[in-house]
């Protein structure tokens, strides 16, 4: 399944910022969809995922200030991030999975990221 993250840009440390992804498949609901991030110099993260039923899991480093949410009729996840830190700029990247097993995700496709700068 195509998937394409969007909505990447700028922000001050405590701002807010909405990613999207998208995809043009048509089977988009029978995938979990899981957003993972890669900071310059480190390991790509799994950051949190949503099940094709709207069940979300999220990591320690993000409970509480990302929150993810899905449109099927729009084939359209969102990850909603509030009271960003520095530490939170990275390339951001959403993926699909027809396996639903938190903590973990295996990843079926990847989506093309969208860059997330946040300013101190």
């Amino acid at each position: 399944v195509p998937l394409q993250a969007s909505g990447g840009g700028l922000v001050q440390a405590g701002g807010s910022l909405t990613l999207s992804c998208e995809t043009s498949g048509r089977t988009f609901s029978d995938y979990a969809v899981g957003w993972f991030r890669q900071a310059p110099g480190k390991e790509r993260e799994f950051v949190g995922a949503i099940s094709w039923y709207s069940t979300t899991y999220y990591t320690d480093s993000v409970e509480g200030r990302f929150t993810i949410s899905r449109d099927n009729a729009k084939n359209t996840v969102y990850l909603q991030m509030s009271s960003l830190k520095p530490e939170d700029t990275a390339d951001y990247y959403c993926a699909a999975s027809v396996i639903w097993y938190p903590p973990r995700f295996r990843v079926d496709a990847w989506g093309r990221g969208t860059q997330v700068t946040v300013s101190s």
